[in-house]
């Protein structure tokens, strides 16, 4: 870079530190380390899941020139944005595909922190944010599925909405507000287009600040057998972990672009709401553990609808996440109960198991 071009720079970068204290941020900037041991790894996964949303954001934002939100022409601007516009079907690949990996990741993230119990005394906050994040995410996939309007899509959204129709005393309530109406219709895509390009983004945007804010006010957890050690050492944020962190993204950013170039996703044919559910119609599978459980359960138990009892049963057993960092506390030894990270093992095996036996029945 020439001089002039130098003092240019140096000159636009004073003008906006005076406005807005960009300067104020390099103390913060150089106080974040990221402590180093085996388990280190793991810290990556918060800033992957960043990038796979800013990703997604991009993605959509491109596909939003083209979609037109109703029954009647929703599958015929995703069917030109496919075959018409340019690379219009790599963005949508990739936005599906980057969907498929940010929910993969969430879920490997939050079982890590289970696991490595990062969630101790003071990130109670940080771990209840995180599982803000993974539900308004689920509810980011759910809600796009609907939106190509295409037959898989309508009748599994069917099925989806009318499993919260069968919750005891609310669930007529909550299946009528999802679908606006009796049955999925043009109503149903319209709710559903604005929670996943207004609602449910916004949401995400402010846990994700409030996260990253709690992130850097309290630091990276280190597990329990590293900190009764009581000797790592630790890095820089920046450069050190942030230039490892770019490696990971550039990493997710070509394994996304293979896959949609040699997996692009489909959309088969235009949801006809007249003909019958074709057969075989499973969810995605970050829903496809407990909709197979569902399908083993009795039509009745204890008295009780068996579809109705299997979801209650298995809300409660999901709510026990929220106060997993109040009820796994440090005993007098200092150690903590095996019983919760039994619990983690235990619940991947069954979304693993569950998720195979569904994808291939």
């Amino acid at each position: 870079m020439s001089a002039p071009a130098t003092g240019r720079a140096a000159s636009l970068w004073a003008w906006l530190d005076d406005r807005i204290g960009i300067s104020a941020l390099t103390p913060l900037i150089r106080k974040k380390r990221v402590p180093v041991h085996r388990h280190s790894i793991w810290y990556f996964l918060g800033g992957m899941v960043l990038f796979l949303f800013i990703l997604q954001v991009c993605t959509g934002v491109l596909m939003l020139f083209y979609y037109r939100p109703s029954a009647n022409e929703a599958y015929d601007s995703v069917q030109f944005l496919m075959t018409q516009a340019k690379f219009g079907w790599l963005i949508r690949s990739i936005h599906a595909w980057g969907a498929n990996l940010m929910i993969l990741v969430l879920f490997i993230h939050m079982f890590s922190v289970w696991i490595l119990k990062a969630y101790r005394t003071p990130r109670e906050l940080t771990w209840l944010s995180g599982l803000g994040l993974l539900g308004a995410t689920l509810g980011l996939g759910f809600t796009g599925y609907l939106l190509p309007w295409n037959t898989l899509s309508y009748f599994a959204t069917r099925v989806g909405t009318s499993m919260a129709g069968v919750v005891p005393v609310a669930g007529p309530f909550i299946e009528r507000m999802m679908r606006g109406g009796a049955d999925v219709t043009g109503a149903t895509l319209t709710r559903f287009y604005a929670l996943h390009t207004s609602v449910l983004p916004g949401l995400l945007f402010a846990l994700l600040a409030l996260h990253v804010l709690l992130v850097q006010r309290q630091g990276m957890s280190v597990p329990p057998s590293v900190e009764r050690k009581g000797r790592y050492r630790s890095v820089p944020f920046v450069p050190n972990f942030l230039l490892h962190d770019l490696i990971g993204w550039l990493l997710a950013l070509g394994t996304i672009a293979a896959l949609a170039v040699f997996f692009p996703a489909e959309l088969g044919k235009k949801a006809d709401p007249f003909s019958s559910a074709p057969a075989g119609i499973k969810p995605e599978w970050y829903f496809m553990a407990p909709y197979q459980l569902l399908k083993y359960l009795p039509a009745k138990v204890f008295g009780i609808d068996g579809d109705a009892f299997g979801i209650v049963a298995f809300s409660l057993v999901a709510s026990l996440l929220i106060f997993l960092p109040f009820l796994d506390r440090r005993r007098d030894d200092g150690t903590y109960h095996p019983v919760w990270r039994i619990g983690a093992f235990a619940t991947i095996a069954f979304l693993v198991v569950f998720t195979y036996i569904g994808v291939n029945s």
